[in-house]
């Protein structure tokens, strides 16, 4: 983006303002619901980043795939699986407390170090500068890269494929199963129970 240099400042001072807080919202907050929404809301700040870089592609992304797969996946687990318990004091809590705040104190001190300590201003050829990245990156998927990703876009669509047909599969309980279709039903593994509970002949 063309913009002015007292813009892009202001842009990233607004966006890392929004990042930090909305991270402090995911660690801090008690519900899980609420920190999974708060991620989200830091997937959008590092694509704006993306976008004052203009790797539009990477900030497209950014929002497809983390924002839209894989937040709203998170969000789908902690749904399904969240579960109300009450809260129960844990013993010598403060080793745990301690040891995560000496391991998040290291890892801001050698992100800063990296920061101070990286050349940021960097000479760039004109000539090398890429106006649209979107269109560069298509042609070098279908042209240098062709064969991995359309082997990454067969793996992706097996695995989709795979999770759907595990979660259509019902749960056959074993005392409906008699011992004269052991065997079809481990070749068919059919998905309703009721198709083993209006068998002919059966007591139950």
């Amino acid at each position: 983006m063309n913009l002015a240099e007292g813009v892009q400042i202001i842009s990233v001072a607004i966006l890392s303002v929004i990042m930090i807080g909305a991270a402090l919202g995911v660690v801090l907050l008690s519900n899980i619901v609420y920190s999974a929404f708060l991620l989200a809301g830091v997937f959008i700040g590092i694509s704006g980043l993306y976008i004052l870089l203009n790797a539009d592609f990477v900030a497209a992304a950014q929002i497809l795939i983390y924002v839209g797969a894989v937040n709203v996946l998170i969000l789908f687990a902690i749904m399904l699986v969240n579960k109300r318990e009450d809260f129960q004091p844990m013993t010598k809590r403060w080793v745990r407390t301690g040891s995560t705040a000496i391991v998040c104190i290291g890892l801001f001190a050698l992100l800063s170090t990296m920061v101070l300590a990286t050349p940021w201003s960097v000479e760039i050829d004109p000539a090398m500068v890429v106006t649209n990245t979107a269109v560069e990156i298509g042609q070098h998927f279908f042209s240098d890269f062709l064969l991995p990703f359309e082997l990454a876009s067969v793996l992706l669509l097996m695995a989709m494929v795979g999770a759907i047909i595990i979660a259509r599969r019902d749960y056959i309980p074993e005392e409906l199963v008699s011992r004269d279709q052991e065997i079809a039903t481990a070749l068919t593994l059919p998905e309703r129970p009721r198709e083993l509970a209006s068998v002919p002949g059966d007591s139950k």
